[in-house]
């Protein structure tokens, strides 16, 4: 590719043809500010519209100012990016994006992580010169997310989040003109839609326009009702994003802080997602011997490849756009679902507790969880398994509202029995690590000899689609993974075609899996944030004395004294669920 000689600013700099003037400036440390600008690295998408026209720059020779998000470079080209002519351009298009948008910043949910409100601070607006009619539009609440289009400046990162990375298409811009909205087709609600909750929308938002449902409140008035034991289970990604809130490095592990000031919010009982991560494995990794097994035996009926079935956004994903595939996933509930029935069903019981009277709280790095636990097959008589599930960033502002000072809390062990997991469950909060823990536990199952090494580092890594063999000593097992939605697709097609060569698949919707879920703090597309995150996870799994889910006490006692078998009759009702046709029937409005 041929090199392009330029100046910016005054500094020269030779970057290859098709580079944008923002790709040059930001190899020589100039920052352009952006609004509608967004860039994945590792996948390889970048969001150039070149709408909002905040990043305007002069070229010299150039008689009007050009977007520099989608402005490729040209040879002796001459940049100025903050000339008076820019800073007053760039000023006047924010007063008039401002003017059509509601001053609710001490009520929005966004306020303090606004890039609209701090792109205000950075160009010095103190007061809005332009008055006049705003849009206005109809606020759309979901089970997990809120459309609050007041708030929205057509940026369009949401559309290209859902649409280019994630392939759902459950968003797009409408109408034309003052008019103008990014919306489903036809302007449905949400809930309407093909959207899978997976929340990467809300995670690229740079305004109020789209935030997550907040079940806080219902969390805080449980926790004041004195009639009500309340449990909480934390997912294993939370631990290794939650201390960016507080101002530690991404990838800090702050599993004992999180315990601590869980505890002193009230909770009665702080347990471990990670606990239900191994059940999973032992309901999960069982399927996968036993679809295998009979695969090998010449059963025609079996359905391979196996595919996991932790992530909500995932199945949410599947039955709207492959129900002819719904035999193929495992029938294994997520962990958060798994956890709730053990809570109510054997925990709270051994206690004597009344399952109305127990009230079970997650922490997700993931909204499409919030969605999950209001599914009415996870209901008994109307009461659901869990009852509410908190973001990471939602954990973080409650902490902050109880005034706890996080940074100095001590480590705190979870509780047990239900606080107890091995170094297999924590590793389910990275892609790829599903599989693997599967694979930790299917492997000895199979072979009866013990693993020289845990590790499967085939299985690693943040390749958008990979694929790896594993030994089963003289068995060849081929897995593919796959995260973003968009990834899946590719591989479920092969599947529904007919190509796959996969015994097994595990797919997360969120890129790099629920380390970068969509409930998570925000990290705007920066790789190396979830690489850290990603570590720290396997840092854990490293330093867990225990590290196959089969060989967790706590679960074989569970089997003992409750479940029975993995795959029987109990463990069956309760932690097994099935999948519905969602594709036909469903983006109608009533």
């Amino acid at each position: 590719m041929e090199m392009v000689k330029l100046t910016i600013d005054g500094k020269p700099i030779e970057v290859e043809e098709n580079t944008t003037i923002l790709q040059a400036a930001k190899k020589i440390g100039i920052d352009i500010p952006t609004l509608c600008y967004f860039q994945l690295n590792d996948m390889n998408i970048e969001n150039r519209p070149g709408g909002c026209r905040i990043c305007v720059v002069e070229v010299v020779g150039r008689r009007n100012l050009a977007p520099a998000c989608s402005t490729n470079v040209a040879k002796d080209m001459v940049v100025n990016t903050h000339s008076i002519r820019v800073l007053n351009a760039r000023r006047t298009v924010l007063e008039l994006i401002l003017s059509d948008h509601p001053a609710e910043c001490l009520t929005c949910a966004k306020s303090g992580s606004c890039e609209l409100q701090t792109m205000a601070q950075q160009l010095g607006v103190r007061e809005l010169p332009y008055q006049g009619a705003q849009s206005t539009y109809r606020k759309d609440t979901s089970p997990a997310i809120i459309r609050d289009v007041d708030k929205c400046i057509m940026c369009r990162r949401c559309e290209m989040m859902c649409n280019e990375v994630q392939t759902v298409g459950a968003l797009s811009a409408v109408n034309r003109g003052f008019m103008a909205v990014v919306a489903p087709a036809f302007e449905m609600n949400l809930e309407k839609s093909p959207c899978t909750y997976c929340g990467q929308c809300v995670s690229v938002c740079p305004t109020g326009a789209l935030t997550e449902v907040d079940h806080s409140r219902n969390v805080i008035n449980a926790l004041a009702d004195p009639a009500k034991t309340v449990v909480v289970q934390t997912a294993p990604a939370v631990r290794a994003a939650l201390g960016e809130e507080f101002g530690l490095a991404p990838g800090t592990l702050v599993t004992g802080k999180m315990v601590a000031a869980l505890r002193r919010l009230g909770f009665n009982y702080v347990f471990d997602t990670d606990f239900a991560a191994d059940l999973t494995i032992m309901e999960e990794g069982s399927e996968l011997l036993d679809r295998l097994t009979r695969h090998l035996k010449g059963d025609k009926s079996v359905k391979l490849p196996i595919l996991t079935s932790c992530c909500p956004g995932w199945v949410n994903f599947f039955e709207h756009n492959f129900p002819d595939l719904m035999d193929v996933p495992s029938t294994a509930k997520s962990p958060q679902q798994m956890f709730g029935p053990i809570a109510k069903e054997y925990f709270g019981k051994k206690l004597g507790i009344e399952r109305k009277n127990m009230v079970v709280v997650s922490i997700m790095p993931c909204l499409a969880k919030k969605y999950e636990c209001q599914r009415d097959e996870f209901k008994v008589n109307g009461d659901p398994d869990v009852n509410y599930s908190l973001s990471t960033r939602e954990l973080a502002h409650l902490i902050k509202f109880a005034n706890i000072d996080f940074n100095s809390l001590p480590d705190e062990d979870f509780d047990n029995p239900l606080g107890e997991s091995t170094g297999a469950a924590v590793i389910f909060g990275n892609t790829g690590g599903v599989i693997e823990a599967a694979c930790r536990t299917a492997y000895e199952l199979y072979t009866g000899k013990k693993l020289q090494k845990v590790e499967f580092n085939e299985l690693r890594g943040l390749e958008s689609i990979r694929h790896a063999t594993l030994d089963f000593d003289g068995l060849p097992i081929n897995i593919g993974i796959a995260h973003g939605l968009g990834n899946a697709r590719k591989l479920l097609e092969d599947v529904q075609a007919g190509k796959s060569q996969f015994h097994a698949i595990e797919i997360m919707a969120c890129p790099g899996g629920c380390i970068g879920g969509g409930g998570q703090p925000f990290h705007h597309g920066d790789s190396e944030i979830i690489k850290q995150r990603a570590a720290a996870i396997y840092r854990e799994d490293v330093g867990k004395p225990i590290r196959k889910s089969h060989e967790n006490p706590f679960i074989i006692k569970l089997y003992e004294e409750f479940l029975g078998k993995p795959l029987g009759e109990k463990s069956h009702k309760l932690l097994h669920t099935h999948y519905f046709d969602k594709s036909a029937g469903t983006f109608i409005e009533e």
